[in-house]
């Protein structure tokens, strides 16, 4: 799934925000949205989203449970997102029909998946967990694996990750921040999103997130 550097990660607290925050997004050139299962609004927020603007790719993040990937996909995710992985969530994730990006933060987290055929990850939390640099160092022994880091990302380091090899994409809040959400602020989100989108020319050719 080629869609977009940059992927805004969204908590929705009130599902009659869904549609206009993601008209929003879509509107400022970032189609792909991960809303996040942190709130009891979220699979409403997906569900409307899904059923009323077709041209955002709704997904969900925050994934921890093979209950629920059924409730997501059911919602209308059209791709999944988890912090972490166990065989259990990854053996549900592989059945949901749909791309999925489960989460990793140590390198034998990244060879176990490799080692289960899976080649596109999370890496989460980034910042902490050695941003760009640990990304760099895993570049030559690990070049199979790519990832969409996410966790500490902005505006002024969402570049360097994006120059990197193996990173297809970014995920960050940057563009949705919580003051505008809940002014209900649509035209600041869609300028914020349209300056994340202008990311694009910073990612490697060929860089795919999934």
């Amino acid at each position: 799934m080629d869609i977009a550097p940059v992927v805004p990660v969204v908590v929705v607290s009130d599902a009659a925000d869904a549609v206009p925050l993601a008209r929003a997004l879509v509107a400022g050139g970032l189609p792909a949205i991960e809303v996040t299962l942190r709130t009891p609004a979220a699979l409403d927020a997906i569900r409307a989203i899904a059923a009323e603007l077709p041209a955002a790719v709704v997904g969900a993040g925050t994934v921890i449970t093979p209950e629920q990937v059924s409730a997501c996909v059911a919602a209308g995710a059209r791709f999944l997102v988890s912090p972490g992985w166990t065989d259990a969530l990854l053996a549900a994730m592989r059945g949901s029909g749909v791309p999925f990006l489960p989460g990793v933060s140590t390198t034998s987290e990244v060879v176990a998946l490799l080692e289960r055929g899976v080649r596109e990850m999370k890496f989460f939390p980034a910042q902490a967990a050695g941003g760009t640099a640990y990304l760099r160092s895993l570049s030559g022994p690990l070049p199979q694996a790519r990832f969409c880091p996410t966790g500490g990302i902005g505006p002024a380091n969402a570049p360097e990750y994006l120059a990197l090899p193996n990173v297809g994409c970014v995920g960050g809040s940057w563009m949705v921040p919580a003051d505008a959400v809940a002014a209900g602020d649509w035209a600041r989100i869609e300028q914020l999103a349209r300056e994340a989108a202008g990311l694009a020319g910073l990612r490697d050719a060929g860089g795919t997130c999934r």
